[in-house]
């Protein structure tokens, strides 16, 4: 088989499997491509034009990659939502994105149901996957549609909102390319050898969700090459190894946290599973502890590709060979990408030397939707952009990060990283989970605060404390070292491994406030 992109793929070899849904359904390309047109179809009949927009509230199910799709062959923009969020969350983008179609899944029923309510959403456009009251069925935006792909087929885009981890989330809209929806996917399968991707021979595990731009983006571009798709609805370690086992899996996508709790699986369970199939371990998101990491290669081989990027495009990638040549690097700029180092004026600055990240965004120019202030604050004179990342360059161009400019610890005039600390606690072997941030403090100006998960089975003393705080000590600077430990049950991270700080900061800031204004 020599075609690239879905829809080509799907009329040269309709048999093919392309999907294996979270509960075992299977569906071939062929299946797949009448559904998608039948869909592109529905969303015509219901107004939605080049240039309109559609948003769903859907987890890692088939419906999902099938509206995907079918926005994508008719020049529309679509906007997956964080099916975490709150009612008004849920508004907010649906409003702000111009939706004209919302489709969402039963259980985020409360939330949407809220979303709609206060922004008086006409109902008649919603329709859900399973029962949502007052929503239509997903099952009747196909009904009585032709399985013929639609006339004037026109290349789409994925409109993505950051995680707004600080401020509200903005839309980051790239403008539509006056092209075929099969150059879109052949420019997306392009970029499958960076990653060990080879064509037409390839089983990709999907373990993280599709709304967000990494885990969602390799899962398109491994379908536009042929693979098929193993969709996981909630990822557990044992059962990560059983599907690779059990599906031959060759290339999934994973963040640290998902290293961490496989290397703490038992010997016997590790064993238990063939994950031989694995040839691409894509992974980033988060920043990952170089001990944990040497041991996830020895055990699964030099197979763990890192990279490093943004929702707005970018960046870099490292393959393990280079990676054990400079433990810690995320990787060098791939084609296309330029990746620069500026201090505050907007200089680059030297190799070695520390400063704001900024790159090119490969598919092209974008804007932060409706917030032109934003978009020009985050761009520069050359039109690199940043979200903020702190990091250097060694004299070979090989990029290494520090932390965001926002999660910088700066105590008594010195700064400090908080992800340094955190790659540091978690390689203790007590340690499940560990978040590091810093704190008021009135002497100082603020403090270093560590908030750990222990794994099971270990008991919170202030022995541990003790334990925690002389092994850090032999290996952090006491400057760096946390001043106060607090444990707890779990840790507030995103589904796509990065930690939701703001919720520990304004916590911790709140309990400030109170305390100084008991004793002033």
């Amino acid at each position: 088989m020599s075609a690239v992109g879905f829809w080509n793929i799907a009329q040269e070899d309709p048999s093919r499997l392309a999907i294996v849904s979270a509960t075992g359904e299977k569906q071939t390309f062929g299946e797949l491509y009448d559904r998608v047109n039948q869909i592109s179809h529905g969303l015509r009949a219901l107004g939605v034009e080049k240039g309109g927009a559609v948003a769903m509230v859907l987890s890692n199910e088939t419906e999902f990659l099938e509206t995907y799709l079918a926005t994508q062959q008719i020049g529309v923009y679509v906007t997956p939502i964080n099916y975490h969020l709150t009612g008004p969350e849920i508004a907010y983008i649906l409003d702000n994105c111009g939706a004209q179609v919302l489709i969402a899944g039963e259980r985020f029923a409360d939330a949407c149901l809220k979303a709609v309510a206060e922004l008086n959403y006409d109902l008649s456009k919603c329709y859900s996957v399973g029962e949502i009251e007052g929503f239509k069925p997903f099952s009747s935006l196909i009904e009585g549609q032709p399985i013929d792909a639609p006339a004037d087929r026109l290349a789409g885009q994925l409109m993505l909102y950051t995680s707004g981890t600080t401020g509200r989330p903005k839309g980051v809209r790239k403008p539509l390319v006056e092209a075929a929806p099969e150059a879109s996917a052949a420019a997306a399968a392009a970029m499958g050898p960076i990653f060990n991707l080879t064509p037409n021979e390839g089983v990709h595990m999907v373990t993280g969700p599709l709304y967000h731009a990494a885990p969602g983006g390799f899962c398109m571009r491994s379908l536009h090459i042929g693979h098929s798709i193993v969709l996981v609805d909630k990822w557990d370690p044992e059962e990560c190894l059983k599907l690779i086992d059990q599906h031959k899996v060759s290339v999934t996508h994973m963040v640290p946290t998902m290293f961490y709790r496989c290397l703490n699986l038992s010997e016997e369970i590790k064993n238990k599973y063939d994950i031989s199939s694995i040839r691409s371990v894509i992974h980033g998101a988060a920043p990952v502890a170089i001990e944990k990491k040497k041991a996830m290669i020895d055990w699964w081989g030099p197979v763990l590709i890192e990279y490093y990027g943004a929702t707005e495009g970018g960046g870099t990638v490292c393959k393990s060979e280079d990676w054990l040549k400079r433990p810690g690097t995320v990787g060098i700029n791939w084609p296309g990408s330029d990746v620069k180092i500026l201090d505050d004026e907007g200089n680059e600055l030297p190799a070695k030397t520390e400063g704001t990240i900024f790159m090119s965004s490969l598919s092209g120019k974008f804007e932060y939707y409706k917030d032109k202030a934003k978009t020009e604050k985050n761009r520069n004179k050359d039109g690199l952009f940043t979200v903020g990342d702190v990091g250097y360059l060694d004299d070979e161009g090989w990029l290494f990060l520090c932390d965001r400019d926002s999660d910088l610890i700066i105590a008594g005039g010195v700064n400090i990283y908080p992800a340094e600390v955190e790659k540091t606690l978690i390689t203790y072997d007590k340690i499940e989970d560990v978040a590091v941030f810093g704190v008021p403090n009135e002497d100082w100006g603020e403090s270093v605060q560590a908030v750990i998960q222990l794994k099971p089975g270990i008991e919170e003393t202030e022995a541990l404390k003790a334990e925690i705080l002389a092994f850090a000590g032999e290996r952090l600077a006491k400057f760096k070292l946390p001043r106060e430990i607090d444990f707890a049950d779990t840790l507030p991270r995103l589904d796509t491994g990065k930690l939701y700080k703001r919720i520990l900061k304004e916590k911790y800031k709140e309990e400030y406030e109170k305390n100084r204004a008991v004793h002033s």
